[in-house]
């Protein structure tokens, strides 16, 4: 089964580079036009289902790709970054830039945030739940950069603090096999047509 993962457009926070966490914050004007630029890319792989985070910037996302019937799931919510939802990025890395690239790491926790490690098993769940599923080559999920990166260390070993931030509406692609015991295949990493990106928001 290969596995797309597509991260939302860019949303109003994003652009504002403020940490949204599990805010429920809609996409930026931006956000939809880069959406529509990724939407011939799946178009020409055309997935068998479609999963998305129930979170409005990613189920957004879904209906512009063409899948307005996705299944929103809990489950591929970003992660809970507690008493730093909402707060500017800069302002972070002015008061305390060490904490914020420990938790860019994983390492470090925002207060009443979600551990890397949950974060993880939650998100690792969905995928397992849906690789038992019979018949499906290509499997569309629409959700978050830090679901991205939660996913490639479980899968591939790929820790948060070795890699730059998922663009928003690239598409990154994993090749599981049915049977477990064998490697899973990083096949696409952060690819959005026509733009290169290096520095992508959180």
């Amino acid at each position: 089964m290969r596995v797309l993962l597509v991260r939302h457009g860019q949303s109003e926070w994003n652009a504002e580079k403020r940490l949204q966490g599990q805010a429920d914050i809609g996409l930026s004007e931006k956000g939809v036009r880069q959406a529509e630029t990724l939407r011939p890319v799946i178009d020409a792989i055309n997935p068998c289902r479609t999963i998305t985070s129930d979170l409005r910037r990613a189920r957004h996302t879904a209906a512009i790709l063409g899948f307005s019937d996705a299944e929103p799931l809990e489950g591929l919510r970003e992660i809970s970054v507690g008493e730093w939802t909402g707060r500017s990025i800069p302002d972070i890395i002015a008061e305390d830039a060490q904490l914020y690239s420990g938790w860019r790491a994983g390492s470090h926790t925002p207060p009443q945030g979600e551990t890397w490690v949950q974060f993880v098993a939650r998100t690792r769940a969905v995928i397992e739940h849906e690789r038992l599923k019979p018949d499906c080559r290509n499997l569309l999920v629409v959700c978050h950069g830090g679901v991205i990166r939660a996913l490639l260390d479980h899968y591939i070993g790929l820790q948060p603090a070795h890699i730059i931030p998922v663009g928003p509406a690239s598409l990154t692609a994993l090749r599981l096999s049915t049977k477990q015991e064998e490697p899973v295949k990083l096949e696409l990493f952060n690819y959005s047509p026509g733009n290169l990106q290096f520095d992508a928001p959180d």
